[in-house]
């Protein structure tokens, strides 16, 4: 049975930017296993449609693909899942398309050396600040940054057992993200404040990081007495 997504979605496009790498491939197949409408953006628009091919396959449902600005002109919702390298750049680029959009800010600014994985200062505070900053006629909500890749992808994980935190500075914003977080099996949405406290949450994809590899896991968060 097709599933059907909740009624404050319906209708809507979710654009996923960057959706050829992992984390944005991941969330792309979950989206459309939901039965929401999908649209793949890439640099390269070949990369995009090929990856939209076979997610239109595993899933059943129809996912389109074309390059970024493509992607973010048909979105309603427009996720961001991007490099961090190259986070201001491609926005720089699409504040006209994305003005009056819901933008859902994913990325993590992370470096990496022989230690491990660590936060990286932002001059901003965070990068879903940084993105609201270059589009301020966007509404930006911070959310989808502590969630394994590797589970989002894999098919043969029926439920994706996580909290995710959604952070955002618009109540009516924040809602429909967690909404949008809920239709992902296993995933609850749960509010984690103002996009001010976003930076302490994309640094957490660190400490995962380092769980992950010492436990050889693919671990989540969640959120209690709530």
């Amino acid at each position: 049975m097709t599933a059907l997504p909740p009624e404050s979605l319906a209708g809507k496009t979710i654009a996923v930017l960057g959706g050829t790498g992992p984390q944005g491939r991941g969330l792309a197949r979950r989206f459309a296993a939901a039965g929401l409408t999908v649209v793949i953006g890439s640099r390269d628009r070949e990369r995009a449609a090929g990856t939209a091919s076979e997610l239109t396959g595993a899933t059943g449902r129809r996912v389109s693909g074309t390059d970024n600005a493509g992607a973010a002109a048909a979105g309603d919702i427009v996720v961001i899942a991007v490099p961090w390298q190259g986070h201001a750049d491609l926005l720089k680029e699409l504040v006209t398309v994305l003005a009056g959009k819901l933008v859902v800010d994913c990325v993590n600014p992370l470096g990496f050396d022989k230690q491990g994985a660590y936060a990286l200062a932002v001059e901003e505070g965070s990068a879903a600040q940084q993105a609201q900053a270059l589009l301020p006629e966007s509404t930006v909500v911070g959310a989808f940054h502590n969630v394994s890749a590797v589970k989002l992808d894999d098919p043969k994980i029926a439920s994706v057992d996580t909290d995710l935190l959604v952070l955002a500075d618009v109540r009516e914003a924040s809602d429909l993200v967690q909404e949008l977080a809920s239709c992902i099996p296993g995933v609850r949405g749960v509010y984690g404040g103002r996009l001010r406290n976003a930076h302490q949450v994309e640094a957490l994809t660190a400490n995962l990081i380092s769980v992950n590899r010492r436990y050889k896991a693919h671990a989540g968060i969640r959120i209690t007495d709530i």
